[in-house]
């Protein structure tokens, strides 16, 4: 696996991330609920695992590429049942 690059949710992704993965992770962030207390918004963490890339966010939830090249969201918590 090989390190990417952190950015914090809401921003515009760093020019590591894959346009692929823009839309996914722009889904995603429009989802998080808003905040109230004036939190520290999570961030996104971009690795690399067999060429393919991995965004995970803070919360949980990931954001790769499928063996067809389409996105895919998913939660974390979903691997401890597969």
């Amino acid at each position: 696996m090989q390190l990417g690059t952190r950015w914090t949710a809401g921003d515009t992704p760093p020019s590591a991330v894959p346009a692929v993965l823009h839309d996914a992770i722009a889904s995603v962030e429009r989802a998080l609920p808003a905040d109230p207390l004036g939190q520290p918004r999570p961030r996104w963490t971009l690795t690399w695992l067999e060429r393919r890339p991995i965004a995970e966010l803070d919360t949980g939830v990931i954001v790769t590429v499928d063996a067809a090249g389409s996105p895919v969201v998913r939660h974390d918590a979903d691997d401890e049942f597969a």
